[in-house]
């Protein structure tokens, strides 16, 4: 298609075209049927005060502006601002992060009330980051319990939002507490682990802080934040135990990451099926995506390297502002109307020196902005605009991008992926069916490589698996967990702690979709186990791979019963995505049969994938 055509399918479209430091820019945006105008359309700002404060300025079409102006500008009707309670040391040093105490916090929340935009204040209870993994108490409630606790979160939430009421800044939402997966104010508010206070306590100091905001403004709506969107069996979890203990609250706040979180499809179904089971109103309260790969400041961002294939957007413009776009159709139909909005997480956030992560740090999240590395807004962001459109435009494929090399012993029947991934020309990734051709059985009878077509449905394109035959046969049965089942595989002891899940993010498995995970709540120990019988006298070797938190009493890799000694390797898990490849070798079988076995005596929380066992005779 030729530019002058595709400029003026642009212009009919009524496409914005807007000026960034990156040069003249265009995003593509499908309108979303049925949204609300009400619909929340918010932007976290929590890191303006101290951009600004450091010196950092934006621009909208090359003019120098209120970023809080230029939001609304853009179609933002909210905004969010974090709380912390004392975000500075016993020397009065800040810790950085944008040092979020109430009071500069107000400020921002003054400015957008100025400007007619909506305010949702995010209480941490805590003087620093919060968040699924740590939830530390302010150092002044440090050795505060019970009812004295409770007292200090309903005397501090009173203290800000009358402070925010007197200061024209009242907040029109209020969550308690920040992606409290797992409660707050740890230890008494943590829900689970040997030191938890449980659902009981966690839901009274729930319920204190919520007391107070409603103390000061009834109207007020008060807000519970979970993260991992995509994550239903948490959801389900965590609501089946807060409603019998009445807790008190109005919208179900969530953070859903496309690339930390599931995909979208399992968005969709996890806030649908809330909606349905418990009837609130339910909102994104954090969400970003990347608009590019590099780095202003030298300092590491979280979102880089191949993150994005896990994601499901490019990392441009374009797939910044699709993503944004996708994740406000999900909830826009949730069932009952009960999706209300989302908000995109520190859109402002800037690489400015003095205004990092923490202080002395750079910024990790620059990429992930909507406003370019010199302050300048990005496209993207009239996406809060551009969703209101009438003219639908069809996305086309462009490039497959899933490559698939699969590896098998002789008479080993492939497992083939039922789905590539589709790039489209919105720099959207989509997963899409394919129909594989049949397998000629002889290629599995002797060692060699062979190719299969498959046809990825509705677009018609061509996708060959590249299919490896080793002459070597593994004996395991299900070593790969594809099945999605443990059989033929055991267990016994704490049974609880071991399931075959489909991974998510899909890097928790080494290869396929499936893999076996454990974890539990409490101390636990286990034997995983499979007996292969009916093996030919002679050398044998077996491997898995393992990945882990770490923290464990014993990880044992041990084989027995084939007519030896028992043998056996002794595994540290030394953290996410560092896979280990244990391997015993020299297993001299003469029984016909050998029992492989990983035996764990686990902490309370500890986790681990185990995934592609292999057991073969040995070259």
């Amino acid at each position: 298609m030729g530019k002058k055509k595709v400029l003026l399918i642009l212009f009919l479209l009524g496409v914005f075209m807007t000026t960034s430091g990156y040069g003249e820019s265009k995003v593509l945006v499908n309108p979303i049927e049925n949204i609300s105008k009400d619909f929340i359309k918010g932007v976290d700002i929590s890191m303006v005060y101290e951009v600004e404060k450091n010196g950092g300025k934006y621009f909208d079409n090359g003019v120098q502006k209120d970023p809080l102006q230029i939001l609304k500008d853009h179609g933002v009707n909210w905004v969010r601002v974090r709380i912390w309670n004392d975000p500075y040391d016993e020397k009065g040093n800040p810790y950085g992060g944008g040092n979020c105490d109430y009071k500069n916090m107000t400020e921002l929340a003054k400015r957008a009330k100025s400007l007619g935009l909506k305010v949702l204040v995010d209480f941490h209870y805590s003087d620093f980051w919060a968040d699924p993994g740590k939830q530390e108490k302010p150092k002044a409630w440090k050795n505060l319990k019970g009812k004295a606790l409770e007292k200090a979160v309903s005397d501090f939430t009173y203290q800000v939002v009358k402070y925010m009421k007197d200061n024209k800044a009242l907040p029109d939402m209020v969550q308690i507490g920040n992606e409290v997966n797992n409660g707050f104010l740890w230890p008494d508010g943590k829900l689970v682990g040997d030191d938890a206070g449980g659902f009981e306590n966690f839901v009274k100091l729930f319920n204190a802080g919520v007391n107070a905001v409603r103390r000061v403004d009834k109207n007020i709506k008060i807000a519970v934040h979970l993260a991992e969107g995509g994550n239903s069996a948490l959801f389900r979890w965590f609501f089946g135990n807060v409603l019998s203990l009445k807790m008190d609250f109005d919208v179900i706040g969530v953070s859903y990451y496309p690339y930390w979180h599931g995909t979208i499809d399992e968005l969709r179904e996890n806030l649908n099926s809330i909606a349905l089971w418990l009837n609130k109103e339910i909102a994104i309260f954090e969400t970003a995506y990347a608009w590019t790969l590099d780095d202003a400041d030298g300092h590491p961002n979280i979102f880089g390297g191949d993150l994005w294939k896990i994601g499901g957007y490019k990392p441009t413009i374009q797939g910044q502002a699709t993503a944004i776009r996708d994740i406000m159709d999900v909830v826009a139909h949730i069932p009952n109307n009960k999706g209300i909005g989302i908000f995109y997480w520190e859109g402002c956030w800037i690489p400015v020196k003095g205004a990092g992560w923490k202080q002395g740090e750079g910024n990790p999240w620059e990429n992930q902005a909507l406003f370019d590395f010199k302050g300048n807004t990005l496209p993207s962001l009239d996406v809060f605009n551009l969703v209101y459109g009438k003219e639908k435009i069809t996305p086309n494929p462009i490039e497959v991008l899933s490559e698939v090399n699969i590896k098998v012993s002789t008479g080993e029947i492939p497992n083939l992926p039922e789905k590539a991934k589709v790039l489209f020309d919105d720099d959207s990734i989509r997963s899409i069916k394919i129909k594989w051709d049949n397998i000629d059985p002889k290629f599995l009878t002797t060692p060699g490589e062979f190719k299969l077509r498959g046809i990825i449905e509705g677009i018609q394109k061509e996708i060959y698996a590249n299919i490896y035959v080793s002459g070597q046969k593994n004996y395991i049965q299900n070593p790969s967990f594809e099945s999605g089942t443990l059989s033929p595989w055991k267990v016994e002891g704490d049974i609880s702690a071991v399931k075959v899940v489909k991974a998510t993010p899909p890097q928790n498995a080494k290869s396929g979709d499936y893999a076996l995970n454990y974890w539990l709540d409490k101390p636990f120990k286990f034997e995983l186990y499979q007996v292969i019988k009916n093996l030919s006298p002679g050398k044998y070797k077996v491997s898995f791979w393992i990945q882990g938190g770490g923290g464990e009493n014993l990880i044992r890799f041990k084989v027995s019963g084939y007519g030896g000694e028992d043998k056996f390797i002794d595994i540290i898990n030394t953290g996410w995505l560092n896979w280990k490849n244990p391997t015993i070798s020299d297993i001299e079988v003469t029984t016909g049969e050998i029992k492989i076995s990983i035996i764990v005596d686990g902490n309370t929380g500890n986790w681990a994938w185990i995934d592609d066992f292999e057991l073969k005779e040995q070259e």
